[in-house]
């Protein structure tokens, strides 16, 4: 390799580094998720023909709130993921980054999101984003260190992404939306409890006071996680009794709400790693096979 090549490759490499870096601010793999939710609430909640120029508008603008929220989140909580195994090698607590950098970074991409969603979907919409990043931010997020109700509270912000789809298709929240709401409102305990539970030692390394980190037996996890997935199988099939989806959706989303609860009832008699990691590969299969089913089987509302 010639001398100038190399100083080109020496430039390039830190560049894209750190571009990595803040990419990983962004946590794409929960930014992806929320996208999801949003594009079902959107091509539930369209009534006519799907306006695919708004559809890609409020999937950029929720997606700028969500990367944003994220990176605000990583800087509050910058210590405590130094003292965790699967957090201590993100961009802050391995310090390949000064925490101005990702604040300046973090705020920069909610507020443009917030108001991108104003100006190109609608007011509601925006309201919507800003209200799950403000409860997130400031709710949530220090609420992990206090109590194990911080799952509860939490579950409030990170179940209107649908409702951000919805209404920037419809201009308004009506009682179909709701629904798509409460079934990822549900879904999210037996999903993050099972994570809680794989992680526990990790999370009380950090401080979180994660269900499973106060009550180590695992009694009251299982019980909430029967709990949740036995009222998740109902709410789900509220869709086709709504008209929004045909009896296609009602039957995979029975068979699906089965399967769900078979896994977290015996997560919750097992409470093993194992048993939880089990129900956690089957909530992330789940709710992309029920909002796959919801799109295939849309019956026009």
């Amino acid at each position: 390799m010639s001398l100038t090549g190399a100083a080109i490759q020496a430039a390039v490499a830190p560049a894209s580094f750190k571009l990595a870096d803040y990419a990983e601010l962004t946590k794409p793999r929960v930014t992806s998720l929320i996208l999801m939710s949003t594009l079902v609430g959107f091509y539930l909640g369209t009534a006519a023909e799907l306006n695919f120029f708004l559809l890609l508008h409020t999937l950029l603008g929720t997606a700028l709130v969500a990367s944003g929220t994220a990176a605000l989140n990583q800087f509050w909580e910058r210590e405590p993921d130094g003292k965790m195994l699967r957090t201590r090698d993100r961009p802050l607590p391995a310090r390949r980054m000064q925490p101005w950098k990702a604040l300046c970074f973090g705020v920069a991409l909610a507020v443009a999101g917030v108001l991108y969603l104003y100006v190109t979907a609608n007011p509601l919409t925006s309201l919507l984003a800003a209200l799950t990043l403000v409860t997130y931010l400031f709710l949530y997020t220090p609420l992990k260190k206090r109590t194990p109700l911080c799952t509860l509270v939490g579950s409030f912000p990170g179940a209107i992404p649908p409702l951000i789809g919805w209404v920037a298709a419809r201009g308004e929240i009506t009682v179909a939306a709701g629904i798509l709401y409460l079934i990822l409102f549900l879904w999210q305990f037996p999903h993050f409890l099972s994570i809680a539970w794989l992680y526990r030692e990790d999370y009380e390394r950090g401080g979180i006071r994660m269900l499973p980190v106060v009550e180590p037996d695992g009694k009251e996890t299982g019980r909430q996680i029967v709990l949740y997935c036995v009222a998740l199988l109902p709410v789900s099939l509220l869709p086709s009794l709504l008209g929004v989806t045909g009896w296609v959706y009602f039957g995979g989303a029975l068979v699906l709400g089965i399967g769900f609860l078979h896994y977290g009832a015996r997560a919750a008699m097992g409470r093993t790693k194992m048993q939880a990691r089990r129900l956690l590969q089957a909530s992330v299969i789940y709710l992309p096979l029920v909002y796959g089913l919801m799109m295939i089987d849309k019956t026009v509302p």
